[in-house]
């Protein structure tokens, strides 16, 4: 799997809203220790409440259980893949990157932002081609979440944000194609499908880096003609078909005719006049050209009879 675009790139876009605001905001790592240690404060906070107790000094074992309720509601497990996105009364902290348990900021709330690598399908999407035939496409989207602070506070719903853009650059770049290119010498939708796809990549990565996420790779998934005009273009690309056989037909003919009539000249085999070098000419372009096999005559008598 080729990554398209390795590296998050901030775009270069301004807003056009009514006062151009939009969330600046950047991931920057969360103050965050060895959860271990938290765990060793509570052990020490559960043994002075005990002690505390037995000597029946209850109000000063208040201190210890409220130390230890804190540092309990302050840790945090972080799994591979997963990230904790921290916030202290509504200030962005940071982000805990750091797999395993952390003792983070007391009093902070926390949410679950998954990094992994994942993938969805476009639906199949009607639009016209460069050359206005209406065909069917769809892509596969291969995407992560690149800066988690984005994610969540740039725009409403990075999932769904994602999809909406994904098929909105699918539709841009379907209509800056055809659909198929009978030369063979330029872009097409069917004949470029690679480079279709890295223009795609590279689109909806501009589109969705203001919300934090990075596209891995695009593939085209689906690509067909409308079903209305799908028998026409059949029919015109077997049209066309037959007519590029018919001339490389043609042109291997010709070569092989010109190749037996200066082989016969060259050894001296036959000499044959304008006449009968046209008759021969005619005869060979008839049987190799024809579409069915022809039943030889063999001549019994001379060449002129």
């Amino acid at each position: 799997m080729t990554n398209l675009l390795p590296s998050y790139e901030k775009p270069n876009a301004v807003p056009v809203g009514h006062m151009g605001a939009r969330v600046d905001i950047t991931e920057r790592k969360a103050l965050s220790i060895n959860g271990w240690f938290g765990v060793i404060v509570i052990a020490v906070s559960i043994v002075a409440f005990y002690v505390l107790i037995r000597n029946h000094d209850g109000v000063v074992a208040a201190i210890p259980a409220v130390i230890g309720a804190v540092v309990f509601t302050s840790l945090v497990v972080v799994q591979p893949g997963q990230t904790r996105v921290v916030r202290f009364f509504g200030s962005y902290v940071g982000t805990v990157r750091d797999t395993g348990l952390s003792w983070i900021l007391p009093f902070s709330d926390r949410r679950n932002v998954s990094i992994r690598v994942r993938n969805f399908e476009t639906s199949h999407l009607k639009v016209n081609d460069a050359d206005g035939n209406p065909v069917e496409i769809a892509s596969i989207v291969v995407w992560q979440v690149a800066d988690t602070s984005r994610a969540l506070f740039a725009v409403d719903d990075y999932l769904n944000f994602i999809r909406v853009q994904a098929e909105s650059a699918l539709r841009h770049v379907a209509t800056t194609r055809p659909y198929d290119d009978p030369t063979e010498k330029g872009l097409s939708l069917r004949g470029s499908t690679d480079i279709v796809a890295e223009e795609l990549a590279k689109e909806m990565a501009q589109r969705v880096a203001i919300a934090g996420l990075e596209i891995v790779e695009v593939r085209i998934s689906h690509l067909a003609y409308a079903p209305e005009i799908a028998q026409a273009m059949l029919r015109r690309q077997q049209a066309n078909a037959v007519v590029a056989a018919r001339s490389r037909i043609v042109d291997g003919a010709v070569g092989m005719v010109e190749m037996a009539l200066s082989r016969l000249s060259e050894r001296g085999i036959v000499e044959l006049d304008e006449e009968r070098k046209a008759a021969m000419v005619t005869n060979l372009m008839v049987v190799l050209c024809g579409d069915q096999p022809v039943s030889p005559i063999v001549n019994a008598g001379t060449t002129y009879s």
